[in-house]
């Protein structure tokens, strides 16, 4: 039977006026992780990954990978970052150990994705709980639902690896399609929900992947999201994409599912010529800024009854939006008297077309949620069996989290580093006294 230690030391912190340890703020993210039970868990979901009286067990070497990305680290080879201090860290795991569990996780992927989606359910249950008045779970309602983002990027290789492509960009790679929580201007950076790697010649406008990718998203919120048949409490979440998102047969399933949506829109040209019949801006509101303040310049009005549309599900509210064009940006057939047009669709319950336009428009964290997810690993994908790099890109995404959830609830609110206005993979320290639960 295999004995239950500790995955990371216990290191007390005392002020003696020596030297630093390198890194050693990352003891904070150890130490969290070994409040959440994170070694239990791994040896309960992916204990197969490993051979039975193996030293390092699945806890130790998926722990010490989330750990050395969220410190900077971009390949394996860089757990020499925290090697340097074994008194801090521990025995880590070699590049050998780590390459064999790799190895493993291609020969079952479907299993290994199970297990690690039920691992990060039940982390994401625990730090959810652990945040108190500030659980996503608890403030999420019908008219302020939990908001997932769902976009495209493109992660190049410089090699040749299993399912690499040539992409839109005239590049070679991936296209992964991730989602991500979006917690809400200063509650935190938000987190990542699923990270699915496709082929780089993949279409950002498939429908099918969106669907595929929201199912995995779903999985991964906590129970408190589904009820007692395990239904998902669609009205709770919205959807917000991109206009690659604005597929019939996308939103459709969502409507199916009683979730909310919010997508951008691209006015067909043969209805550009509509907006002529609304273009005086009496009939417009201001538009809100990030903090809810009117502005000057831009206006949003409901063109619902105005542009009708079409084979869109029930209660589908089409939204137009007119700001002056910005310096530099190019002309196009659809500008009104100088004003770009924009427009978004959406099912909210909500009405007032100004906050459901600044809502939309805060989509933009979600490209610094990817960014960030480039820099703590997804950016740099080093195995050649895709099945691999899927196991990567989602301790990568774990990494990511785990500096989130810290944020959420382990840092006072207010905080700066709260607000997500800082690189989240700075250490951060908690304020004296504060314990996990």
């Amino acid at each position: 039977m295999q004995k239950s230690t500790r995955v990371f030391p216990s290191v007390p912190v005392t002020f003696t006026g020596q030297s630093l340890i390198s890194h050693a703020g990352v003891t904070v993210l150890t130490g969290f992780m070994e409040a959440l039970g994170f070694g239990g868990l791994c040896e309960a979901r992916l204990g197969q990954f490993v051979p039975s009286g193996a030293r390092h067990r699945p806890g130790s070497v998926l722990g010490s990978l989330a750990a050395m990305l969220a410190a900077g680290g971009e390949h394996a080879s860089d757990l020499d970052i925290l090697r340097s201090s074994p008194g801090a860290f521990g025995q880590l795991p070699s590049n050998a150990t780590v390459s064999r569990f790799f190895e493993r996780t291609v020969t079952n992927p479907e299993l290994f994705s199970y297990g690690f989606e039920t691992l990060t359910r039940e982390l994401r249950t625990r730090a959810w709980n652990a945040a108190g008045n500030r659980n996503p779970a608890l403030i999420a309602t019908a008219a302020d639902p939990l908001i997932i983002d769902i976009d495209a990027t493109l992660v190049t290789s410089h090699s040749d690896k299993e399912n690499v492509a040539g992409t839109y960009k005239g590049g070679y790679g991936f296209a992964p399609f991730i989602a991500s929580c979006d917690y809400g201007a200063g509650n935190g950076s938000g987190e990542i929900l699923a990270c699915v790697l496709r082929p780089g010649n993949a279409g950002a406008n498939s429908a099918e992947d969106h669907i595929r990718v929201f199912h995995t998203a779903a999985a991964q919120l906590p129970q408190s999201f589904y009820d007692g048949t395990g239904a998902l409490a669609g009205e709770k979440v919205l959807v917000r994409t991109d206009s690659a998102g604005a597929s019939r047969k996308f939103l459709w399933h969502l409507h199916s599912l009683g979730v909310q949506f919010s997508t951008s829109y691209t006015l067909p040209f043969g209805k550009a010529h509509m907006i002529d019949w609304i273009t005086d801006k009496d009939y417009w509101q201001p538009a809100l800024d990030q903090t809810g303040n009117d502005r000057t310049d831009a206006w949003v009005i409901n063109a619902t009854d105005v542009i009708p549309l079409t084979d869109y599900p029930p209660g589908t509210k089409l939204f137009l939006r007119a700001e002056p064009l910005h310096p530099g940006a190019q002309p196009t057939l659809l500008d009104t008297d100088g004003h770009r047009i924009t427009a978004l669709l959406t099912n909210s319950p909500r009405w007032h077309g100004p906050f459901l336009d600044a809502r939309h428009r805060a989509r933009g964290r979600c490209e610094n949620r990817i960014k960030t997810l480039k820099n703590t690993g997804l950016g740099k994908l080093p195995f050649f069996d895709f099945a691999a790099n899927q196991a990567w890109a989602n301790i990568a995404a774990l990494a990511f989290n785990l500096v989130s959830w810290i944020q959420l609830t382990a840092l006072p609110n207010g905080l700066f580093a709260v607000r997500g206005e800082i690189d989240s993979r700075m250490s951060v320290m908690p304020p004296s006294g504060r314990h996990w639960s």
